[in-house]
């Protein structure tokens, strides 16, 4: 659940970095997501390493399509793969 929450926070975190206009929709789609797997199976931890994996990959073609450096998106990388 931890490392849900920091996923969560880190990809919040990204938002801010995309255009002003776009910012909401994004972040209620972050919200969006993370709640509709709230009542994901925590012991299963090759899926949450799916999720992760998933999301992770979403942020990096969201930070494309509006030319955000990819690098903003290193500490989401770092929690997804090794936090």
């Amino acid at each position: 659940m931890e490392k849900a929450l920091r996923v969560y926070a880190e990809m919040l975190r990204l938002v801010r970095r995309l255009p002003r206009d776009s910012r909401p929709y994004y972040a209620k789609y972050t919200r969006e997501n993370f709640v509709n797997y709230r009542d994901f199976d925590a012991s299963d931890s090759k899926a949450l390493d799916e999720l992760f994996h998933r999301a992770y990959n979403h942020s990096l073609w969201v930070l494309n399509k509006y030319s955000v450096d990819e690098s903003a998106a290193q500490k989401l990388k770092q929690v997804c793969f090794h936090g």
